[in-house]
């Protein structure tokens, strides 16, 4: 986090593609990290208007299902950060006691689902920051989330260069990966999409 605005707070992470993620995630404990959340079923909808106006805003509004848990998410772009090696956004979170019947609210105010995206995700912090790994159908990745310095610092204690952070979202990095596999699916579930069955030059 880099602070705070009027429309929520600073979210400033990166993500990295994960080649060994067993190996990555041995290397969390020594260096003060401790586990969260054991790896957790995570299933995202998008929401947008019939033209995509979120969309062409640069702004997403979500409902997660974690586990058993539900929660509403709003992000925009924020100025003046769009050149930042880190991705920074203006986020609004909070949680719900069920996301089903708040769908159903936002479909009869004009938004309709326009995206899925699953992953099985694992949570670990220390006391500065925070990193998920995830395993998703098109690849394994992790996502470093806190204070630019400590994104910085810490991702050179686990050998991750800055050329190799992610600034795209989930959503980018399915498209590409469609672009780059010609497979079919409209989203990036694991019941669309068998990684037994993709191509590992492609993930």
């Amino acid at each position: 986090m880099v602070g705070e605005t009027a429309s929520g707070k600073l979210e400033t992470e990166i993500k990295v593609r994960l080649t060994d993620r067993p190996a990555f995630t041995l290397q969390l404990p020594a260096l003060g990290f401790h586990l969260l959340t054991a790896e957790t079923m995570e299933r995202n909808v998008l929401f947008d208007t019939p033209d995509g106006r979120l969309r062409q805003q640069g702004e997403l509004l979500r409902i997660r299902q974690y586990g058993d848990r539900w929660i509403l998410t709003h992000k925009a772009p924020v100025e003046n950060f769009s050149n930042c090696t880190h991705k920074v956004r203006a986020e609004t979170e909070t949680e719900v006691e069920d996301g089903r019947p708040l769908a159903a609210i936002f479909e009869r105010l004009g938004y309709v689902p326009i995206f899925v995206y699953e992953k099985l995700r694992t949570e670990w912090a220390d006391n500065e920051g925070h990193i998920v790994v995830d395993v998703t159908p098109i690849g394994d990745f992790a996502e470093l989330e806190g204070e630019p310095e400590w994104i910085d610092r810490m991702a050179a204690k686990l050998g991750i260069s800055p050329e190799n952070y992610l600034k795209a979202s989930y959503g980018q990095l399915f498209q590409d990966w469609k672009r780059a596999t010609g497979h079919p699916a409209a989203n990036m579930s694991f019941a669309e999409i068998d990684r037994q069955n993709v191509n590992p030059t492609t993930r």
